[in-house]
């Protein structure tokens, strides 16, 4: 496993990152049960994995706890609590309340990457000032170690929440969406996580549109009916067919991995999985070499545009 320096925290992790939210919850939301779940994690933590991310609202802290009993040395352990709540940002009670829920969920006494999740922009002056004293409090006592915050990605186009949250010096860690057809963050995003160092942990890198092929022909075409891409580009059968080629990419979820992998500015890419078998192909791919410049430059030319394309959040119908 390649690893890196997580930003200004200091903790060296893999560059592959363990999802236990996403569509799969580690396979228990696509037919798998706890066990095979935790042999998931097994099999991440001995191919070198040792970020595994996961949330009090993904329903998978327990098993992770369950999962690294015994092998909590070397884990960069992540979780997340809900900023908001029925439409309005959590109390400081509720935040800290979370926090000790995910403390006894995951069996530990610290968690090693804090984050408030899914912070909409309008109200991001509110949170922070309502709940990172709580969070600071939480860190003096030794129960956390840094603080994170992530995006509302399919609500946050532009990234206007971390464009306003990362200048402000608390978060030692962004969680944010880019891929091959939503690349605004390169703009937006990663020049002020470089800047103030700000570690970054990157998701929807494939999610649903480039591991479901006749998904992304139906985007392709919908795009190009509002002409925000070429005509031909619709009709390529595999779609985004360019990027195979023995020089390229073997599949569209690996040209996907690789090309995030290797943006400046991204150092952790999350994927998810409930099966070892994929667990391995997409280690595989992040460690792959970047793609060819003509593949980068070509996605570039005809979607650096975009926005939005393909950020389907779990459990809600595209």
């Amino acid at each position: 496993m390649e690893t890196t320096i997580l930003g200004r925290t200091g903790l060296r992790v893999g560059v592959a990152g363990l999802g236990a939210g996403g569509h799969s919850r580690l396979g228990l939301s696509t037919g798998g049960n706890e066990a095979g779940a935790i042999a998931v994690i097994h099999a991440a933590l001995d191919r070198g994995v040792n970020l595994i991310d996961t949330a009090s609202v993904y329903g998978t802290e327990e098993v992770v706890g369950r999962a690294i009993a015994g092998r909590r040395a070397g884990v960069v352990l992540a979780t997340k609590s809900s900023a908001m709540r029925g439409g309005e940002p959590m109390t400081p009670a509720a935040v800290r309340d979370s926090l000790e829920a995910s403390l006894r969920a995951l069996g530990v006494d610290r968690i090693d990457l804090f984050q408030l999740h899914a912070v909409p922009p309008g109200q991001y002056e509110t949170i922070r000032d309502r709940l990172v004293p709580v969070l600071e409090r939480a860190r003096a006592q030794g129960k956390i170690g840094f603080l994170g915050i992530t995006e509302t990605a399919p609500n946050d186009l532009e990234h206007a929440m971390l464009a306003r949250a990362i200048p402000d010096g608390i978060w030692d860690s962004a969680m944010v969406a880019f891929h091959m057809m939503h690349q605004n963050a390169r703009e937006r995003v990663f020049p002020l996580t470089r800047a103030h160092n700000v570690g970054t942990l990157l998701m929807f890198a494939v999610r649903g549109i480039f591991a479901r092929p006749a998904q992304l022909a139906t985007t392709l075409r919908e795009l190009a009916a509002a002409g925000q891409v070429p005509a031909a580009l619709a009709e390529e059968d595999p779609p985004l067919g360019f990027l195979l080629h023995p020089d390229g990419a073997d599949s569209l979820t690996d040209a996907a991995y690789r090309y995030v992998r290797h943006e400046p500015g991204v150092d952790v890419v999350l994927f998810g999985t409930g099966s070892i078998a994929h667990l391995q192909r997409n280690i595989d791919s992040i460690l792959k070499p970047k793609l060819p410049e003509a593949d980068r430059a070509r996605l570039a030319a005809l979607f650096s545009h975009l926005r939005g394309v393909g950020l389907d959040v779990p459990g809600r119908p595209r």
